[in-house]
């Protein structure tokens, strides 16, 4: 778990399954000085002093409806596609891009509705967490698309990273739930798996993305899980230099930049922007 403040998501699931004891959580929140954020956490449903599992669950797919929502006004599925199109591996032989983190999928199925990618690319989806990913095939299977997802850990070996020289990476807004010191692993499990080309898109730290994402999460946001943590969201991203020196220390056999827009006269596109790393 990161220093500093925290994201409610952040405490909500246990990494182990055992059962959040919600007094816990609460005084977790209050000794980092987040007042509001364990006053929000108190009012979660619980039986016995722990966290109702269904409940939390339930709260989950809400708030990731709501980041589908974000990602749609963000256009991600098309800007992705974009440049996934550019790193994907020379011929006509199967590719793979995995969406590690992908919640309910809204990223690749987006890519997939619009066909965005050659027919020759596999889309799969990964999440530990299983409620997201049955959420995530279920939409795929009503809406007809050519996509799956798995709950898993993306970098397992053996898993579904199976040829990892025509495989890209993607993710949308992991790398901020990360603390500094563990980026060095993200990258490196990567490029262990000998991945041809990733890209990672995350918020641009800055005043403007701080002031948008409060803007944003208040007017478009119903949970107030979703507006507590989009703003903190904004707050815990790391700034390229963090991002590009960790990716060149975790995956030194990669060429990696951050496609980062003006800062001083941002769109509002490029409140999310990629780091990329290219196999030599």
């Amino acid at each position: 778990m990161r220093d500093g403040p925290l994201e409610i998501t952040d405490l909500l699931w246990s990494s182990s399954g055992t059962a959040v004891v919600r007094a816990d959580a609460v005084e977790l929140l209050r000794s980092r000085g987040q007042v509001r954020a364990a006053q929000v956490v108190s009012m979660l449903p619980a039986r016995d002093g722990v966290l109702d599992a269904e409940a939390i669950d339930a709260l989950g797919l809400r708030i990731h409806r709501e980041l589908q929502r974000l990602g749609e006004e963000l256009q991600l599925g098309r800007r992705v596609a974009s440049v996934v199109r550019t790193l994907l591996p020379a011929g006509s032989a199967p590719v793979r891009v995995v969406d590690v983190g992908c919640g309910l999928g809204h990223v690749l199925r987006s890519i997939a509705a619009r066909g965005e990618l050659p027919a020759h690319v596999d889309l799969v989806g990964v999440d530990l967490n299983a409620v997201l990913v049955a959420e995530a095939s279920r939409l795929a299977a009503l809406e007809g698309l050519d996509c799956r997802f798995v709950s898993a850990d993306a970098f397992e070996p053996g898993g579904v990273i199976e040829d990892g020289s025509r495989t890209v990476v993607v993710s949308s807004g992991l790398m901020h739930h990360l603390a500094p010191e563990d980026l060095d692993g993200f990258f490196a499990a990567q490029a262990r798996l000998g991945v041809a080309a990733f890209a990672h898109w995350d918020i641009a730290p800055c005043l403007w993305s701080t002031m948008g994402a409060w803007l944003f999460h208040q007017a478009r946001m119903r949970e107030a899980v979703s507006r507590h943590d989009g703003v903190m969201s904004a707050r815990r991203a790391h700034p390229a230099e963090t991002l590009l020196a960790a990716a060149s220390r975790g995956a030194p056999d990669h060429d990696v930049e951050v496609r980062e827009g003006s800062r001083w006269h941002p769109r509002a596109l490029d409140v999310l922007r990629p780091l990329v790393g290219v196999r030599r």
